[in-house]
């Protein structure tokens, strides 16, 4: 009786302790509810619309058009500078990122001290997503538009460059790009924890693309020029280096940067090429890197400026 007992008592005290550990997970981590997306046959994915949610302490919100951002009409306000960032995780800021700190309000933070003169304020906008490309970018602009942004900012990493083409098989397959949310916290950190991804049929052959990606992408670029200038607005194109990129590009990577600047050369298109910049700082991988392609909080601040600086350039 007495063993009964006692193993009553601690089956209680594990469910208890579980109970407690999924509250602590749900409620104060966010966990089980992750950011969402979902297929798109042009894009390939894009976050799931409407969606409010917190993670880690950081809140994560995503309007109607799958943006990282609140509630906009689909024009600007009166007298309101709209600057447009386009781009794929490192736009996004990702669940380590809070909703005041993504980089496109930081932008917007920066410019709104020194707003041109024919302004009042200034509204950022955010469309992105994990591993985005030029293509996957191209394909939001022609489903959504410009929303009439006097700015359109297209944020690349270097290997954007050699992007391939949109697919929605990850989507729900893996666990970057999940499409509904978990029954329980805990099941959600046991998957991270202990369940690997499977391989996903036909993916492999996607990610094998042949050609010349690098000259794919250009031509997806130059759609998003033609769509900006044809909506009145502006294009500003931004290349941020890879962390291994501080002690100098790669053979390839140099002749995809060239290709890319030639084109912005050719097309009037005002380009900045981070690379000298960060090779400028004193402890740049350190200061400015989280990994080894997402920025720091303080990698965010000096884009930030930097970005914003370019934008107020007459």
């Amino acid at each position: 009786m007495k063993v009964v007992i006692l193993l009553g008592g601690l089956s209680i005290g594990l469910l208890a302790v579980l109970v407690l550990t999924e509250l602590v997970l749900r409620f104060g981590l966010g966990f089980g509810h992750p950011p969402l997306y979902v297929a798109d046959e042009t894009m390939g994915y894009r976050l799931a619309p409407n969606q409010k949610v917190k993670r880690l302490g950081n809140r994560i919100e995503i309007n109607k058009y799958s943006m990282r951002a609140g509630a906009i009409a689909p024009a600007p306000p009166p007298n309101t500078l709209r600057v447009f960032l386009l781009g794929d995780s490192l736009a996004n800021g990702n669940w380590w990122t809070d909703q005041d700190d993504i980089l496109s309000t930081a932008i917007a933070k920066s410019i709104e001290p020194n707003l041109p003169e024919a302004y009042s304020d200034i509204e950022a906008l955010n469309a992105s997503a994990n591993s985005w490309g030029p293509r996957n970018e191209l394909a939001y602009l022609e489903r959504y538009g410009t929303f009439k942004a006097q700015v359109l900012v297209l944020l690349l990493n270097t290997d954007d460059l050699f992007g391939t083409e949109p697919t929605s098989l990850q989507v729900g397959r893996d666990r970057s790009y999940p499409n509904r949310n978990y029954s329980f916290a805990l099941t959600e950190i046991f998957s991270r924890l202990f369940k690997k991804n499977q391989p996903i049929p036909g993916l492999k052959e996607i990610q094998n693309e042949g050609g010349d990606r690098v000259g794919k992408n250009l031509t997806a670029i130059h759609g998003i020029y033609q769509r900006a200038t044809a909506a009145n607005g502006k294009l500003i194109v931004v290349l941020s280096p890879l962390k291994r990129e501080l002690t100098g590009p790669k053979d390839y990577e140099l002749t995809a940067r060239q290709r890319l600047q030639d084109w912005a050369t050719q097309n009037n298109v005002i380009y900045l090429d981070l690379l000298p910049d960060f090779q400028a700082h004193p402890n740049a991988g350190e200061a400015l890197y989280r990994d080894h392609i997402h920025l720091s909080p303080a990698g965010n601040a000096k884009v930030s400026q930097l970005i914003a600086d370019t934008i107020s350039l007459p």
